[in-house]
């Protein structure tokens, strides 16, 4: 049905961290987090050091590891269950709007009780793009602005940050777009760094305390419900009426094996239509809001254009008052030496 399930408890790679009740302002039970971000970012690194295990393929390849969205869960020692959703580059301007619609239908069907937190991932060692801020606008569009609510920012590549001896805040302070400003803004500076390549225990164990710290605080902010719209609703009804027909299918008397089969492939035939319908409009709102920003962008180009042009004949009218101004201190300096030798003359004749 798209994607994977593993279910594991913390067993091998390293150890994670409880929340204590102090830190928990909401009840346990499953927390289901999505990564999403431009491919070569670290979703899927980011995602391991969340799981305390390398479940996720991951790599520098500028192709990306991960081709399908995948869940992968992991149990705290105090019962709390942290479900994890890595996706494919849904940030990449590059994708069709098909891969992209089909992709997020399956992010759905895996969350399907909800999201209850959105991580988007940057890297220090990218520069943010407008790429970034288009696929921004378009989960908003899809979604509504309620999924800001849900979203915190992780910003990968720590380790390069330590070995320049700068802090997050350092990087910030010199390297962060207004664009990205106005995210962070939006998200009410909900952001951390992870360093996905340390080998220190304590330091895993803290950052990932942290990140689940925040993931409490956006539960609490949002009342303890995950975030749910209408698709998700329409795939859910979808999920358990397919599961009722199955079972009513398989309680039916008096019926031949292939009438039975029959059935049960008219069932899934219905269920994958009714998919088909869902990731279609997924598909037509993504098209609409890329054609937007689209129109956006080169609107902003135009602007800049023009204002270059303008700023250019600015420069050039400048130029030309500069060079107008030195030919008549020129024409005065002449005159003024002329009128002098005149004079010159005159006293020499007197």
């Amino acid at each position: 049905m798209g994607g994977s399930s593993v279910d594991h408890t913390i067993d091998d790679d390293w150890e994670l961290p409880s929340l204590s009740s102090g830190e928990r302002a909401v009840a346990s039970g499953e927390w289901t987090v999505v990564l999403v971000g431009r491919t070569g970012n670290g979703k899927s690194a980011t995602g391991n050091s969340i799981l305390g295990r390398r479940a996720f393929k991951s790599g520098a390849s500028s192709s990306g590891v991960t081709s399908t969205s995948e869940l992968q869960r992991t149990e705290l020692k105090d019962g709390q269950i942290i479900n994890v959703i890595d996706t494919p580059g849904l940030f990449d301007f590059s994708a069709e709007s098909e891969f992209i619609g089909k992709e997020i239908v399956k992010c759905i069907k895996l969350a399907k009780d909800g999201i209850h937190a959105v991580i988007v991932v940057f890297s220090v060692r990218a520069r943010f793009s407008q790429e970034e801020l288009a696929a921004l606008h378009s989960l908003q569009t899809l979604f509504g602005s309620k999924i800001i609510d849900y979203m915190i920012v992780v910003f990968t590549g720590g380790d390069e940050l330590e070995d320049n001896e700068e802090t997050l805040e350092d990087y910030l302070g010199h390297n962060c777009p207004d664009p990205l400003k106005d995210i962070l803004a939006l998200c009410e500076n909900r952001r951390m760094l992870f360093d996905n390549k340390t080998k220190d225990e304590t330091k895993r164990a803290k950052q990932v305390r942290e990140l689940l710290i925040l993931v409490n605080r956006v539960l609490a902010q949002n009342g303890g419900q995950p975030y749910t719209d209408d698709i998700f609703a329409e795939l859910k009804r979808g999920a358990m009426k397919l599961h009722d027909q199955q079972v009513e299918v398989n309680s039916l008397k008096g019926y031949s094996k292939r009438e039975i089969t029959e059935l049960k492939e008219q069932i899934e035939r219905s269920y994958e239509d009714q998919l088909k319908q869902i990731t279609e409009m997924v598909e037509s709102k993504l098209k609409e809001t890329t054609i937007k920003l689209e129109q956006q962008l080169k609107e902003e180009q135009v602007a800049r254009l023009k204002a270059e042009e303008k700023a250019w004949e600015t420069q050039m009218r400048s130029n030309d008052e500069i060079r107008q101004l030195r030919e008549n201190l020129e024409k005065a300096k002449k005159e003024t030496e002329e009128l002098r030798k005149q004079a010159e003359k005159r006293c020499s004749i007197l």
